[in-house]
């Protein structure tokens, strides 16, 4: 990082639970909602005080929101959390933003950006706006697709042919290809 300080999306207050100021999380990153994590919301700063409810559907209470009237007044708002404030990513592990702008590349050749990261029932992807003008190409993030990462350096190594990027067809290519041929157009029979 440059110096500067970032947000990261903690997810945004859905609709209140209960009585006391408690809410669900929707789009919620988990491991950023944790009991004494400080969210800002509304352009203020308040600590968890209460963390139910399962990672996909996180309940939680903010100091200072006491009840269901005030939990729905923020209803729709972003939770952030502050970088520094973060928990330390394991390796192999990024967030959002510091993978959003890099380069992708196949071999040596520049496929596109990446617009942004998706979560997916399986797993993240990274969607990369396609230098050629094509539709946003998904990459899952799993290591038979990505074969180096390099944040710093701004710079995502794919495999293009994993990804079907290459023109060459994978082993036994021309014999799938030619099951799907009806008898009369195969060629030697």
């Amino acid at each position: 990082m440059s110096g500067q300080e970032r947000d990261l999306q903690a997810g945004r207050v859905g609709r209140a639970h209960g009585l006391d100021g408690s809410f669900y999380v929707t789009r919620p990153v988990a491991r950023l909602l944790t009991i004494g994590a400080r969210l800002t919301v509304a352009g203020r700063s308040a600590a968890v005080v209460r963390r139910s409810g399962t990672d996909a559907r996180p309940i939680v209470r903010l100091e200072g929101v006491e009840d269901r009237n005030a939990a729905e007044a923020l209803r729709g708002m972003a939770l952030s959390v502050d970088e520094t404030q973060a928990p330390a990513l394991g390796e192999g592990e990024w967030w959002a933003h510091e993978l959003e702008g890099c380069e992708v590349l196949d071999a040596g050749h520049r496929v596109g950006t990446v617009g942004r990261l998706i979560e997916l029932p399986s797993c993240e992807a990274l969607e990369v706006v396609r230098e050629d003008g094509e539709d946003p190409l998904l990459v899952p993030m799993v290591k038979d697709a990505i074969r180096r990462v390099d944040a710093a350096g701004r710079r995502i190594e794919v495999d293009g042919e994993f990804l079907g990027l290459s023109e060459r067809p994978r082993a036994g290519g021309e014999a799938l290809a030619r099951s799907f041929e009806r008898p009369e157009e195969r060629r030697g029979d």
